[in-house]
């Protein structure tokens, strides 16, 4: 069977063919020679040559010892792994605190900026792999210190929370319900929106994940996604107007700000 490679291969994959090609045609290899050797169908080291597939380190093997790189070849194969995640997080905080307008959807959590701190402690507390006691304590005071945003009255905050953030119980009852009325007590805010998602909206296009929008002082746009320890910021113009688009279904699928409200004191009335 053809394999085929991926449509958007990576600079080192391209330039790694470039040179086992390059080393090849210099000291007369045939593909098929190297391919032989190597235990690979011909077209699959074509492949590789152009990039389009990841050079293995067994083909690399053969290459070098066939072509008398000395190891030049071989030397390729670090640089081959796939990048490390960078998490974009600080970078995020930085631009969230200069925002003009944050817009954010949680579909499974109460959004940082809105957390109480017994909410956080529990969360941050069952971080895996676990944290000592001072970096908990260390990122709880920051992710509290964070909620000073909401002071600034000429910034806009729009929250869309998914029922299921204000039903996974995070701390015990009581925590839930100091949760719950941080929602409403901030809710009464000007310059603060927050509406509720409820489970009866069924499929809807947040169900991919958790998101936040900003606005820069100049204007700019930036979409923010953070996943199991991943943390994206994007500002490709077409990124966030997708995302724009989709945080604006997701406002009308949600319920007005009043009856948001009442949701959540149904919810704290059945704690």
């Amino acid at each position: 069977m053809l394999m085929r490679g991926i449509a958007n291969p990576p600079v080192s994959w391209r330039y790694c063919g470039d040179q086992l090609k390059s080393w090849r045609t210099i000291a007369g290899v045939s593909r098929e020679d190297l391919a032989k050797e190597s235990n690979y169908g011909v077209e699959t080291i074509k492949s590789m040559e152009q990039g389009r597939r990841k050079p293995t380190r067994r083909v690399l093997e053969v290459a070098d010892q066939m072509c008398g790189a000395q190891g030049l070849l071989l030397a390729a194969c670090p640089y081959l792994q796939p990048e490390p995640v960078v998490s974009r997080a600080p970078e995020f905080m930085a631009a969230e605190a200069e925002a003009i307008a944050v817009h954010g959807f949680e579909l499974v959590l109460i959004p940082g900026l809105l957390q109480v701190e017994d909410y956080a402690r529990a969360l941050i507390s069952g971080h895996c792999p676990p944290v000592d006691d001072e970096t908990v304590q260390r990122l709880i005071e920051l992710r509290l210190g964070r909620a000073e945003l909401l002071n600034k009255p000429k910034v806009l905050f729009n929250f869309v929370i998914y029922e299921a953030a204000l039903r996974i119980s995070v701390g015990g009852p009581d925590a839930m319900e100091k949760q719950l009325q941080r929602l409403l007590d901030v809710g009464q805010q000007r310059n603060v929106f927050i509406q509720v998602l409820p489970f009866s909206a069924g499929i809807h296009p947040g169900l991919d994940g958790s998101f936040t929008l900003l606005e820069s002082p100049e204007r700019e746009r930036m979409a923010y996604e953070e996943g199991h320890a991943v943390a994206d910021l994007h500002g490709d113009p077409e990124k966030v107007s997708d995302m724009t688009n989709v945080f604006a279904m997701l406002r009308m699928r949600a319920l007005n700000e009043e009856d948001s409200r009442r949701f959540i004191c149904k919810l704290m009335e059945d704690l």
